[in-house]
């Protein structure tokens, strides 16, 4: 299943119009052990755009999805817990995602293949963009979370601008719908068993 942050990308976004402020902002810049704090904890998908007919196929066919970022500084890894919920159900996965810090990208190993993904930081703390294939239109993908499932429209904007940078239309986005969430009673249940857990190895 092809989800938002195991897409190819390449490692560089191109600035289509540099006096652009907007655009400019688009940058991925170097990760560092501030950044992993900023990104840790709890996020919310919220909508995309993908030029590719699989991915898009694939995203649209998400209702809603939120995950946890759990990052390992020292081993340069994140631990990735993703709940899910398409075609009615909830569907829950943890793996592991690399952290090429220079190029300001994650990566995760799907089919035996490394896939790449730029991480742009908005101007909100609260938001963030994950961009894909920008340089080929036909396989171009630009995906925005936040840490609430509901969003201002000041934060959205930002997102549409990102779009407009790159090329991709407001017409395209596929939104997340947290209405239709089915996973929060697992992620209760996730919860309590770690809690336990945590109280077992303090006796």
């Amino acid at each position: 299943m092809a989800l938002p942050w195991a897409l190819a990308v390449l490692s560089l976004l191109p600035l289509l119009d540099a006096q652009d402020p907007a655009c400019a902002n688009m940058k991925p810049a170097a990760i560092t052990n501030a950044t992993l704090e900023r990104i840790s904890g709890k996020w919310f998908y919220i909508a995309s755009v993908f030029h590719h007919p699989k991915y898009n196929q694939s995203v649209g066919e998400i209702q809603a999805t939120f995950f946890y970022f759990t990052p390992n500084i020292t081993e340069d890894v994140i631990l990735l817990r993703q709940y899910t919920t398409m075609r009615g159900q909830c569907i829950y996965n943890s793996s592991y995602l690399g952290i090429q810090r220079e190029n300001g990208t994650l990566s995760k190993y799907v089919g035996g293949t490394q896939n790449f993904v730029n991480l742009l930081f908005t101007k909100d703390p609260t938001t963030y963009m994950f961009s894909f294939y920008l340089e080929d239109e036909p396989n171009q993908g630009l995906s925005f979370y936040a840490r609430k499932q509901e969003v201002t429209q000041e934060q959205l904007r930002e997102f549409h601008e990102a779009l407009k940078c790159v090329g991709l239309q407001e017409t395209e986005i596929l939104y997340a719908d947290g209405k239709k969430d089915l996973c929060g009673p697992l992620e209760k249940q996730h919860e309590e068993e770690r809690k336990k857990e945590n109280i077992g190895s303090q006796v």
